[in-house]
């Protein structure tokens, strides 16, 4: 059986070599995903967050041409979620595009609040790529 899904996106008025680059790079996941939490880094080849899950692992998609930009996020219990996301051209700008499925066990609830930080995630991003120097 097949899960919702709800795609959410951003216009960021940023080149989407720009964006790639800047996503692709984990690194940078603190200055504009607060669910990864505060802090990673790399342990043993491995992007290590400190998130308000524990220690969990991010593992972004290779690096490519289609402005995939998928990550796998490894909880302490062993639980991996892919996080689906990409860059789209947009005329000179981007269209930034996360798609969350509701997967089975959680609650409309929690589907909702994880809308909700996806999108201030992504207004983040936003934010960030647009008031800093190309």
């Amino acid at each position: 059986m097949t899960n919702r899904v709800r795609h959410i996106g951003v216009t960021i008025e940023r080149a989407p070599a720009d964006v790639y680059d800047f996503v692709h790079d984990a690194a940078n996941l603190p200055r504009w995903a607060a669910g990864l939490g505060g802090s990673i880094e790399l342990v043993e080849g491995e992007w290590v967050a400190n998130s308000p899950m524990g220690l969990v692992t991010v593992t972004m998609a290779p690096d490519n041409e289609y402005g995939v930009l998928d990550h796998v996020v490894a909880l302490p219990d062993g639980t991996r979620t892919l996080n689906p996301l990409r860059v789209l051209p947009n005329d000179g700008g981007s269209e930034d595009v996360f798609s969350l499925f509701h997967l089975a066990g959680v609650t409309d609830e929690a589907y909702e609040s994880d809308a909700a930080a996806v999108q201030a995630d992504l207004e983040s991003l936003k934010h960030l790529l647009e008031h800093t120097a190309r």
